[in-house]
């Protein structure tokens, strides 16, 4: 039996579901906040908080663990990897990596968060979706 075993469904496959908050997950780490539904932000947020989780730990195998659940998308931006800064063309005479999300993650969200237990995250209401009344959500990091 499945006592106590809750797990938001959203109405999808596994394997499905596993990309479907990957790639939200992505996206809310590259940005800082999306707008989905509410259904998809309540599931997102336990999602979300584990993979800071990991940032915060910063070890060899956290990293890892974060890169399982998180599509390493690269951006046209470099980053500082000692402050978080991020530079649009490189500086003159720097030699920065380019942006990922794993190191975003890493170097400035898990900094952000280091000395905080939990609630990465928050979700605020929006009005419904004009097409088909969906109930909407921003979800966005603190």
């Amino acid at each position: 039996m499945r006592h106590q075993c809750k797990k938001h469904h959203l109405g999808k496959a596994a394997d499905q579901r596993t990309a479907l908050l990957r790639s939200l997950a992505t996206e809310l780490f590259l940005h800082g906040e999306i707008e989905t539904t509410m259904a998809r932000a309540k599931a997102l947020k336990p999602f979300a908080e584990s993979i800071i989780s990991f940032a915060k730990k910063g070890d060899l195998a956290s990293r890892r663990q974060a890169a399982k659940h998180v599509f390493d998308k690269e951006t046209d931006k470099y980053i500082n990897l000692e402050t978080g800064e991020l530079y649009d063309a490189l500086p003159e005479g720097a030699k920065h990596p380019k942006q990922t999300v794993l190191r975003q993650l890493f170097t400035v969200i898990g900094k952000k968060y280091a000395t905080r237990n939990g609630g990465y995250t928050r979700i605020f209401r929006l009005t419904p979706r004009r097409g088909d009344a969906s109930e909407m959500a921003l979800i966005q990091l603190t």
